[in-house]
């Protein structure tokens, strides 16, 4: 006779307890809990903690940009509007953060691993800013930056319990669209002149 096999339903949000208040424990937290069990070791946590650091306001991106103006005269203009896009990129996050508002992870289950200058968490900023600087310098460096640096910032956010996995991947979207535009308006600026 033939086994007979039950299907499982789908896991089902359930409510979870944070302050008192029950909230609903979505695919996305279920994510963000499987990511931290398999990654959050303690020499991930630690370079995710650096990744963050240099990441936060764009800062170390800002650096970067400020060097590669300095080094290479003769690209000086290039690489201060590739640096100034990145700037409008995470402006351009943390304008959309406050218009949507979405909170941060705020599971029992997840660990907070870094502290954050805001509890909002939609877009990533951090996804945002690096995807646009892979773009921006990568073109000028002739080297493809973006699957180098972005997907390791990305999961660094999941890592630390500081984002959901819907932030990373629109805060990275939405440094790619700001790069474009830099890069387009870089391209016709060198045809010009």
């Amino acid at each position: 006779m033939a086994e007979l096999t039950t299907a499982t339903a789908p896991e089902e949000p359930v409510a979870a307890e944070t302050d008192g208040a029950p909230t609903a424990v979505t695919p996305e937290t279920i994510a963000l809990r499987r990511v931290q069990a398999a990654l959050a070791k303690p020499a991930v946590v630690r370079t995710a903690q650096a990744m963050s650091l240099f990441g936060e306001h764009a800062g170390g991106w800002l650096a970067i940009g400020a060097l590669g103006a300095l080094v290479d005269r003769r690209r000086r203009g290039e690489w201060l509007t590739a640096a100034a896009g990145v700037a409008a990129a995470h402006a351009a996050s943390i304008a959309v953060k406050r218009v949507v508002r979405r909170r941060r992870p705020a599971d029992p289950e997840v660990q907070v691993l870094v502290g954050t200058p805001s509890k909002l968490s939609f877009p990533s900023s951090h996804a945002t800013s690096t995807t646009a600087a892979a773009v921006l310098y990568g073109g000028l460096t002739g080297r493809k930056l973006t699957p180098v640096l972005v997907p390791p910032m990305m999961v660094s956010r999941l890592v630390l319990g500081v984002h959901y996995p819907s932030d990373v991947v629109a805060g990275s979207a939405l440094g790619g669209v700001v790069a474009w535009g830099v890069r387009r308006f870089m391209r016709r600026r060198r045809n010009r002149g």
